[in-house]
């Protein structure tokens, strides 16, 4: 699997390469050297992106280190976002989400999940997939994947149902979960601290509940593909169905002070009452104030992967506007492509397709700066395609390491790669479609539309 995406890796990059000559040669007066260099770093980014060869923080950090070596942007600058607020956010809800883990409140759901199904696989596919789905909008969808395995382990059991019939499409659901809400899924908060880096005036981020006027559409859609056709499509794999040990709460007399502090914040983000990052912040204190979660279990709880990649790439983007690779990249395109969903297509399009083979925070990281200088010169609002790229990096089914989800259920279900293709391939050209087509229903191309 590594050989085959560093080989796609490689030639991507010669192709890419390719046509930044060409670029160069069809504007030479308008790109600076330090364009060149960036649009260098972000290509061999992306190739260790996608081969894997070195850990994905390590790949992240160095994008920092290498803009501020060859003097793009000051080192301050390159690495000030480890004081984003976003960063800020997603450390805090890791921890404000793992309470409610460690508490009890997912273990409810799945009893409750198990009760109502009664022996039925497609009424527990679908409560599966709509519990998960729901906790996936507010908690880490990586997190919420995990804990949802040995119970649905366990429900397979009793009901003597595969676990692969169930597992993958759960997955899925944990990933178009997340696209509901600001915190949901790390691509909708990176894409919305990019707009707010380099969205032209006037322009403003998305709310916390913004995103789910697509994201719910995709929810509901995934949902009803497997309920009447994809459940179809789905492996009969022989896999361990035991009913194991569920994930045991420690601290089940917390679970009323989790919640309620859960609920606090979540409410806080929606009213706007205090800052986001005021309320997430304020969560975290409280949850470990009140016993629901202990310093150690805190620090552990945080993704840092998806720190570090958050942080280290966000540098990009100051770098690709300062540096004027972004604009170089925008006026090429503008000039090859003229229809505004013809250009949503191509951005979703290769947001998806690079997204199956590397992570999916890595490639919002890598076209949200690019999309953004693209719309604003083709007199776009850069809404759309932001919110495109968005939802595109996280409906992604065709491969184990296309999200984390994906990869949590591999080993469980014993699934191969094979088999996300075929039961993942329709349900990617179906919300392919869907965002195509919706996104600028709600959101306009013409930036002065109501």
């Amino acid at each position: 699997m590594k050989k085959f995406a560093f080989l796609v890796s490689i030639v991507g990059t010669v192709l890419f390469l390719g046509c930044s000559l060409a670029f160069a040669a069809a504007a030479p007066e308008s790109a600076s050297m330090d364009a060149y260099i960036t649009l260098g770093i972000l290509l061999v980014s992306a190739v260790l992106f996608f081969s894997d060869i070195i850990p994905l923080p390590v790949t992240a950090m160095l994008v920092p280190v290498s803009l501020s070596m060859f003097n793009i942007i000051p080192a301050t600058a390159a690495f000030a976002n480890f004081g984003n607020k976003w960063v800020v956010i997603f450390m805090a809800m890791f921890i404000v989400g793992e309470s409610t883990f460690i508490t009890g409140f997912a273990d409810k759901i799945g009893q409750a999940t198990v009760k109502l199904s009664k022996g039925s696989e497609i009424r527990l596919l679908v409560l599966a997939m709509c519990s998960v789905g729901v906790l996936s909008a507010f908690l880490s969808n990586t997190g919420t994947t995990v804990v949802a395995i040995p119970m649905i382990m366990g429900m397979c059991a009793s009901a003597n149902i595969r676990p692969s019939k169930i597992l993958m499409p759960v997955a899925f659901a944990a990933s178009l979960g997340g696209t509901m809400t600001l915190v949901g899924t790390p691509p909708n908060g990176l894409v919305n601290s990019v707009l707010e880096k380099m969205g032209p005036a006037g322009i403003e981020p998305f709310g916390f509940f913004e995103f789910a006027k697509i994201g719910a559409i995709l929810f509901v859609v995934g949902i009803l593909y497997y309920t009447f056709i994809g459940h179809k499509f789905l492996p009969d794999n022989t896999a361990e169905c035991e009913e194991g040990e569920i994930m045991k709460p420690s601290r089940p007399e917390k679970m009323w002070w989790s919640l309620i502090i859960f609920f606090f914040v979540v409410v806080a983000m929606a009213t706007k009452i205090m800052p986001l990052v005021t309320a997430a912040m304020l969560g975290a204190c409280l949850v470990i104030i009140t016993g629901c979660i202990t310093m150690e279990e805190a620090y552990r709880s945080v993704d840092w992967t998806t720190i570090f990649l958050f942080a280290g790439m966000l540098s990009m983007s100051t770098a690709m506007k300062s540096s004027g690779a972004a604009q170089l990249i925008a006026d090429t395109v503008v000039h090859y492509v003229t229809s505004p969903y013809a250009l949503l297509a191509v951005v979703c399009a290769v947001t998806a397709l690079v997204t199956n083979f590397m992570s999916n925070t890595a490639t919002a990281a890598l076209m949200a700066p690019l999309a953004i200088p693209i719309a604003v010169n083709s007199g776009l609002s850069p809404l759309p395609l932001v919110m495109g790229i968005a939802m595109s990096a996280s409906a992604c089914f065709l491969t184990p390491v296309a999200t984390p989800p994906n990869t949590i259920v591999l080993g469980p279900g014993k699934y191969t790669f094979s088999q996300y293709v075929k039961a993942g391939w329709p349900l990617q050209v179906i919300c392919f479609v869907v965002i195509v087509a919706v996104v600028p229903l709600i959101w306009p191309f013409n930036p002065t539309a109501p």
